[in-house]
């Protein structure tokens, strides 16, 4: 009987004290009142009084109380997660509900203006550029002359039969260029492959921190970012890590392909479309999915910002807004890979010209060292992009609906 005597007088002073807080009392937390926020505080300081007094015969009542506390947290955190999203489940989201302002320039102005913030301290970036891309090649992370050399020749051999139904040979000449860009993973070695995922890192925090110092006024210097990018390594690998079960349908649609090719399913036209309307409608929902944790990246790279922290501010940053900042993204990946194949495909072109006078030029790997290069060039490009965006994003302080 003491002990059911006990709870019911915690019940009663608990529910005496919600009653008698008053809203105003929220200023001390910096939250908005949402029905729950005045409970959690006073009942956290009545759960502190209570533990003082704890005893065996009080156990039940201290546990009971422990379950109240937990769940008025998680109804808590359930009411502030809604307060940020507008949208509810199995419910039509109206658009004045998730309309969100962005106010952005344009495409092309705003690759302009990313193109601006790296040549006004091209010193700077350049030297970052070459020191990654002798990193590269120091790793042997680079695509093979012979790879180069078939592009050159199917190349030249599209562009003598351009007016004779060449055509299809000069875009498979540049689908060919295009795949070099990406490394045979298969062809590396487990060390290889390491230092090639913490080259991927050193860059991206590098050309963040970077960034960050210019934008706030600052002239840093590339040792100093050497040193003091690498902070939040564990917390982007972290993010990278979720990125790559994010993107993990992309890779189930391709082994799916090859599944079905091995057993002559996809060789007509109307199994080859089914799938590939299929295909695109998976990487469109991955790139969708994946955005918020896109500008995760750039968010972890703060100061003491934890992993899962920085991918729920990413998703309050994007939320109404997510599609823009989609199509933002896939524009600059779209317009780096188109400069990749121009500047390669010429520069093949041209190798392959000179050394049919120059014999000693096909011992000179001038193409693949070119490829590193290019290949560190626009990762850091790619970097520069998504943080002014991300910076654009934080500018524009709208609220979610």
């Amino acid at each position: 009987m003491g002990v059911d005597a006990e709870r019911h007088r915690h019940t009663w002073e608990y529910a005496r004290v919600a009653e008698l807080v008053d809203a105003r009392d929220l200023k001390s937390l910096d939250q908005k009142s949402c029905g729950f926020d005045s409970r959690l505080a006073h009942h956290s300081l009545f759960m502190k009084q209570q533990k003082k007094h704890n005893t065996l015969k009080h156990y039940g009542s201290a546990f009971l109380d422990w379950l109240t506390e937990k769940w008025y947290l998680a109804r808590y955190r359930n009411v502030r997660f809604l307060q940020r999203r507008p949208h509810r489940s199995f419910r039509r989201t109206r658009r004045r509900d998730y309309r969100r302002s962005l106010r952005l320039p344009g495409y092309i102005a705003f690759t302009h203006y990313v193109n601006r913030v790296l040549w006004k301290s091209k010193g700077l970036f350049l030297s970052m550029i070459i020191l990654y891309a002798l990193i590269i090649i120091f790793l042997g992370i680079i695509t093979s002359q012979s790879t180069y050399d078939s592009i050159g020749k199917l190349v030249s051999e599209s562009l003598g039969k351009i007016f004779d139904g060449g055509v299809g040979q000069l875009l498979n000449a540049g689908m060919l260029t295009f795949s070099s860009l990406a490394i045979d993973t298969t062809s590396l070695r487990a060390e290889q492959g390491v230092m090639l995922a913490l080259l991927v890192l050193m860059t991206w925090l590098t050309a963040v921190w970077l960034l960050r110092e210019i934008l706030l006024g600052l002239k840093p210097k590339l040792r100093d970012g050497l040193y003091n990018a690498t902070a939040p390594l564990i917390s982007t690998s972290v993010v990278l890590l979720i990125l790559l079960i994010q993107l993990s349908p992309v890779g189930i649609m391709a082994l799916a392909y090859s599944a079905l090719v091995s057993v002559h399913i996809l060789t007509e036209g109307f199994g080859m479309m089914l799938f590939g309307l299929l295909a695109a409608s998976v990487l469109t929902l991955v790139l969708y999915w994946v955005t918020s944790t896109i500008i995760a990246l750039v968010v972890v790279a703060l100061p003491g910002m934890y992993p899962l922290r920085a991918i729920q501010a990413a998703s309050d940053l994007v939320v109404g807004r997510r599609l823009r900042i989609m199509l933002r993204i896939v524009w600059a990946f779209v317009y780096s890979s188109a400069i990749w194949c121009v500047v390669m495909v010429s520069l093949v072109l041209l190798e392959r010209g000179l050394s049919s006078k120059l014999k000693w030029l096909e011992s000179v790997p001038i193409v693949p060292f070119a490829g590193a290069f290019m290949m560190a060039l626009l990762f850091v490009w790619l970097a520069a992009y998504i943080y002014l965006l991300y910076r654009k994003v934080v500018a524009d302080d709208a609220k979610p609906a």
